[in-house]
């Protein structure tokens, strides 16, 4: 163990058992299983810290597949595009517009996965000799997926071909009032199906019921990327290049490794390969686009996943969430940068108004939820009156962070309510949803494991919420023995070791970055400082608790605790003394130096 690393109490507690058990936000610490004699195989033969060896073995690394991770190449992970079923009438009748010059339509979704997978077709198809008419739904108006008014407005347009991304798996009566008109469709998504696939010309998606894949975790904008290799194979194939320049489709690897992101698919296998190799993209600022919203955001480059996901995703989403919905696939979508100067204004200007929304509608689910927490349910069920409808996901996803269950939010009008659920680890969300809908509880719904939308009447929501609830619990009693129990309203954190305060420096936090990018499936490592010592603790912007935390030698390291407000992490940390911490080791610049700090996420007494 290096000297930086901190035994203290870590020694008494065996790999894989908990640490802590009831921190002051209520969660259990457990500590990641080890494996020392892989882990020190893995830094001698890399030259890499024993601490980035150590978290490298722990989740699954070997001697020999830590080089495909560290450096993941999308021609290991990517099989033959050929195995998904109706792929390849997909790319012939493809073809054909693009040889034809044909006027293809698309029916996008409103979040970034569906912006981004709209702005990778289009302009691959537009490349390739065909002309694009898009559609995107609006959110407060049409509601999720493809519609008859999308349709038809395709069809007026003159488009015979119609490509629905990142939904269209479940809307079997939209597809077949589309047929009936004359339409092809063709599905690109990664949502949960049911047996039954709507009648289209071809349903694209890794996650169908007959399908066997091993790409059943990639977000909608990765499936699509898929497609498109397989069209351009096709294409080079035919010698349609001859007539014209051949797109250069790992250039669009940046809109793949932020839909990627913002979408919360696992970073693992070809997602990760996406993301490593779509940021190196994306730091290039080739795409105007993308470019502009960093400049709104006051970011000089995009070269990590985070800013996908915290800072740029919130605004591509806003202008869905708002009423807006075309303005992030048109904004990914062009090559005018005055027009995307316009563009990124809108939506940064929309992402306020969705922030002031979010806050207000977050403090009335609390107070609306507070009888369930009271009877402990497993689920959570909230809807309001006048509630907006673009901010109802945001919303479920912080009931879920902050009770670790489950967590359906719901706006109402006029007896229909229209709402976005999030879930946690263990519990197929989606799937719940598509049985409540066969059960005749929902008008529509669908979505996957971590998070599902819906459609219901307001007089249905007690039976929904119970079937819900039936459902949870009939997946706990499924939990095979040997699987960890899912436990609603008890969250864990996975700590990946202890470190002396000494040990946080620049010099670290490097060397963990090396493990980037995370995300779902793959967390950012975390780390317990033992016994940390917080002072000048202070609120600060909304919510955040700003710190030093302070160490028996080395000089102090400045600590922040984002959303901590009223969460109990908020008052330890006000209070001062001495705690255990658990946090993120972060390498911030500040007046043109780098230093490290830690991202704190919770904190327990010391034993």
């Amino acid at each position: 163990m290096s000297a930086g690393l901190a035994r203290q109490r870590f020694d008494a507690v065996a790999p894989g058992e908990l640490l802590v058990d009831g921190s002051v936000t209520g969660k259990s610490w457990r500590l990641a299983a080890e494996q020392p004699d892989v882990a020190r195989s893995i830094s001698q033969q890399y030259g890499l810290p024993e601490v980035v060896g150590r978290v490298l073995a722990a989740r699954g690394m070997s001697v020999a597949t830590v080089p495909g991770f560290l450096e993941p190449r999308l021609r290991d992970w990517l099989p033959d595009p050929s195995h998904l079923l109706d792929l390849d009438r997909a790319v012939e009748r493809l073809a054909a517009a693009a040889v034809a010059g044909e006027r293809v339509g698309i029916i996008g979704d409103y979040d970034v996965d569906g912006a981004t997978s709209t702005a990778l077709v289009r302009r691959y198809l537009e490349a390739v000799g065909c002309s694009v008419e898009v559609r995107i739904p609006d959110r407060l108006t049409d509601g999720y997926g493809p519609n008859d008014t999308a349709f038809a407005t395709l069809a007026d347009a003159g488009c015979r071909l119609v490509l629905c991304l990142d939904s269209g798996t479940t809307a079997h009566a939209p597809l077949a009032a589309a047929a009936a008109r004359g339409l092809e469709v063709v599905v690109v998504d990664h949502h949960a199906a049911e047996a039954e696939l709507p009648r289209a010309f071809a349903v694209i998606n890794p996650n169908r019921k007959d399908q066997t894949s091993a790409l059943g975790d990639l977000a909608a904008v990765g499936v699509a990327f898929v497609l498109m290799v397989a069209l351009n194979r096709a294409l080079r194939g035919a010698g349609h290049f001859a007539s014209c320049v051949e797109p250069d489709l790992m250039a669009a690897l940046d809109l793949v490794a932020l839909g990627t992101v913002c979408d919360v698919v696992p970073l693992t296998g070809l997602n990760r390969a996406f993301v490593v190799q779509g940021i190196k993209i994306a730091r290039q600022g080739r795409n105007p686009g993308l470019a502009a919203m960093a400049a709104v955001a006051g970011i000089e480059s995009i070269d990590d996943a985070r800013k996908f996901g915290f800072v740029l995703g919130p605004r591509l989403n806003a202008g869905g969430r708002m009423g807006e919905s075309e303005l992030g696939a048109t904004l990914l979508g062009t090559e005018d940068p005055a027009i995307a100067a316009e563009l990124a204004g809108r939506l940064d200007l929309l992402n306020t108004s969705r922030q002031a929304l979010e806050r207000e509608t977050l403090e009335a689910a609390l107070r609306a939820v507070e009888p369930q927490l009271r009877e402990d349910s497993p689920l959570l069920l909230t809807a309001g009156e006048g509630w907006h409808v673009g901010v109802v996901g945001i919303v479920a996803a912080r009931l879920t962070e902050r009770f670790a269950r489950p967590a359906l939010v719901v706006a109402l009008h006029g007896g229909i309510g229209r709402g976005s659920g999030r879930s946690i680890p263990g519990f197929d969300l989606g799937a719940a949803v598509i049985a409540a809908r066969a059960a005749g509880l929902l008008v529509a719904g669908g979505g996957h494991p971590m998070a599902a939308g819906l459609t219901v009447e307001a007089e249905s929501l007690p039976a929904l919420q119970a079937f819900l609830c039936h459902n949870f619990a009939a997946s706990i009693a499924a939990t095979r023995p040997e699987a960890p129990a899912i436990e609603p309203g008890r969250a864990e954190l996975r700590i990946d070791g202890a470190l002396s305060l000494a040990a946080v420096n620049t010099d670290l936090a490097r060397k963990l970055l090396q493990l980037a990018p995370f995300g779902a499936g793959h967390d950012e490592p975390r780390f317990v400082l033992e016994a940390a010592r917080v002072m000048q603790a202070r609120p600060v912007g909304r919510g955040h608790v700003s710190c030093l935390l302070a160490g028996p030698a080395g000089p102090a390291v400045r600590g922040i605790a984002f959303r901590s407000a009223d969460t109990g992490l908020d008052r330890a940390l006000l209070g001062g003394g001495a705690l255990r911490v658990v946090g993120r080791i972060r390498l911030d610049s500040y007046q043109g130096r780098e230093r490290a700090g830690l991202e704190i996420e919770d904190a327990a007494p010391l034993a």
